[in-house]
C-alpha cells in the first residue's frame, strides 16, 4: 500500500517535501494473501480480540492549531476543512500498520494502529466520520487524527484494527463510503438519520454486538445498507431500519424480523429536536 509519513508544509512556503517512514516508491512485495507490504503488516502478537475495540466516539475538540492549514504533498496542494460541515464521498480506503506504529500524526499524537482513527486529505483535524463498506455494509466510527492517503486512487488511510473490522486487511484496501459527523447532532440524530418511522431491533452498551446484529439483519432481511444504522443514543448504541413511508410498511418489516430473526422490533418515531 501507499502510504507517506505525514509532513506538513504550508501551501505558502516554496520548499521540497521531505518523505520519511517510506518513499514515494514502496516496496512492490506483498504478503501471498494479503495486499499490504512486507514491512506494514500485523505486529507478530496483535492484541488478541479486536472485535472488541469500540468505535472512536465523536465529542466536541477543538481543532488543531496548525493541522488545518493548506499544504503541500507529493505536489499538490490540500485545503482542510476548518469548521464541522457536511461531506460525504465513495472511493476506495486503505489503512497503515506498524511502519508508522508510534510515529507522529499530523496531530502531534502518536499514531496507535490498534485505535478507531484514520487519516484523511482534508477534514478537520480532529474530526470524526462514518466509514462503510459499500460491500459488505460494515461500519465503523474513526476519529480524523492524520492527514493522507496521497495516492490519487484512495480518499481516506484506516488504522490497523478500523480496517480489520471492515475486513480490508488482507486484500490492503476496498470501497467504501465515508460520511463526516457532527458531534453536535450525533447523540441527537445519530448517524444523520432523517425524520420519520423506524424500527428499533435492538441496543447494545458495546458497539461490536450492535453491529453483528446489523450484519444479520442485511443478510437475513436483505436490506440495503443505506436502510440499516447504528444510532448512538446516550450510551447506547441503537440498531435501527428505516426510515419508513408509514407505520404500516413498518409494521410488515416488524413481523418479518419477528418471522425470520425470532426478535421483536419497536417501533420508534426519530423527531429532530429543536434547540434554542
Amino acid at each position: 500500500m501507499f502510504r507517506m509519513k505525514t509532513i506538513l508544509i504550508p501551501a505558502v512556503a516554496v520548499i521540497a517535501l521531505a518523505l520519511t517512514g517510506c518513499s514515494s516508491n514502496p516496496p512492490a512485495a506483498t504478503t501471498k494473501s494479503g495486499g499490504y507490504y512486507l514491512d506494514d503488516g500485523p505486529e507478530a502478537n496483535p492484541p488478541p480480540n479486536l472485535d472488541a475495540v469500540p468505535d472512536a466516539v465523536p465529542r466536541n475538540e477543538p481543532l488543531h492549531r496548525f493541522a488545518n492549514r493548506p499544504y503541500v504533498a507529493l505536489g499538490n496542494t490540500y485545503t482542510p476543512q476548518t469548521e464541522h460541515r457536511p461531506y460525504q464521498q465513495e472511493g476506495k480506503a486503505s489503512w497503515y500498520g506498524r511502519r508508522f506504529q508510534g510515529k507522529k500524526t499530523a496531530s502531534g499524537e502518536p499514531y496507535d494502529m490498534y485505535a478507531m482513527t484514520a487519516a484523511h486529505p482534508t477534514l478537520p483535524i480532529p474530526s470524526y466520520a462514518r466509514v462503510t463498506s459499500t460491500s459488505s455494509g460494515k461500519s465503523v466510527v474513526v476519529r480524523i487524527n492524520d492527514r493522507g492517503p496521497f495516492h490519487s486512487s484512495r480518499i481516506i488511510d484506516l488504522s490497523y484494527t478500523a480496517a480489520y473490522k471492515l475486513g480490508l486487511l488482507g486484500s490492503g484496501s476496498g470501497q467504501v463510503r465515508v460520511e463526516s459527523i457532527d458531534p453536535d447532532t450525533y447523540d441527537i440524530q445519530g448517524a444523520a438519520f432523517n425524520d420519520g418511522v423506524y424500527l428499533q431491533v435492538g441496543a447494545f452498551a458495546q458497539a461490536d454486538n450492535a453491529y453483528k446484529l446489523l450484519d444479520r439483519l442485511q443478510h437475513t432481511l436483505e436490506l440495503n445498507a443505506t436502510r440499516t444504522r447504528v444510532v448512538l443514543l446516550g450510551s447506547l448504541h441503537r440498531v435501527q431500519i428505516g426510515p419508513y413511508a408509514g407505520e404500516a410498511d413498518a409494521r410488515a418489516d416488524q413481523a418479518r424480523v419477528r418471522e425470520r430473526l425470532d426478535l421483536d422490533a419497536v417501533l420508534v418515531r426519530r423527531e429532530r429536536r429543536e434547540t434554542s
